[in-house]
C-alpha cells in the first residue's frame, strides 16, 4: 500500500504542551539551520541559523508547530532585527517561559555578517541567579 504524505503548510500558530518538570529549572535548546526570510529592500532571500534557548515555566513549545512557524517567514520581507525580535515575542506569548533567548545568525550579505540576539526574562536577573 502506498502512503502519500500530507503536505505541511507554513503557519503562525505555535502549539504548546505541559512542562513535564515545572518545579525544575532546565534549559531547552532548539536550532533551525535552514531559516529563510526575504530582504525587504531587494526581495532576495536571507538565510540564517535561528537558535532558541529557554527555561520553560508551565508550557513547552511543540516542535512541529515551531518548524511550521519558522517556515512561515520564508515569503516575508523583514529586517534581521525585526525577524529575531518578532520570533522572541511570539514564542514568549505562546509559552510564557521563565527565560528565553533567540539568536539569529544571518549569512553574509554585501560583505557583512549579522547576528541579532534578543532576550526575555520573566523576572529580572533570572539569568544571574538561575541557570548559567
Amino acid at each position: 500500500m502506498e502512503v502519500s504524505p500530507v503536505p505541511s503548510q507554513p503557519s503562525k500558530t505555535l502549539e504548546t504542551f505541559p512542562n513535564p518538570q515545572p518545579d525544575r529549572d532546565y534549559e531547552i535548546y532548539n536550532e533551525c539551520p535552514e531559516f529563510t526570510s526575504l530582504c525587504p529592500k531587494t526581495g532576495q532571500p536571507d538565510f540564517a541559523v535561528i537558535k532558541i534557548r529557554y527555561v520553560p515555566d508551565h508550557l513547552c513549545i511543540e516542535l512541529k508547530s515551531l518548524k511550521l512557524y519558522l517556515w512561515s517567514y520564508r515569503n516575508e520581507g523583514a529586517f534581521f532585527e525585526k525577524v529575531t525580535n518578532q520570533i522572541l515575542n511570539d514564542l514568549v506569548a505562546a509559552c510564557s517561559p521563565r527565560w528565553m533567548e533567540v539568536v539569529g545568525e544571518f549569512n553574509v550579505r554585501g560583505g557583512i555578517g549579522t547576528t541579532v540576539m534578543a532576550v526575555y526574562e520573566q523576572k529580572k536577573g533570572f539569568r544571574k541567579t538561575g541557570l548559567q
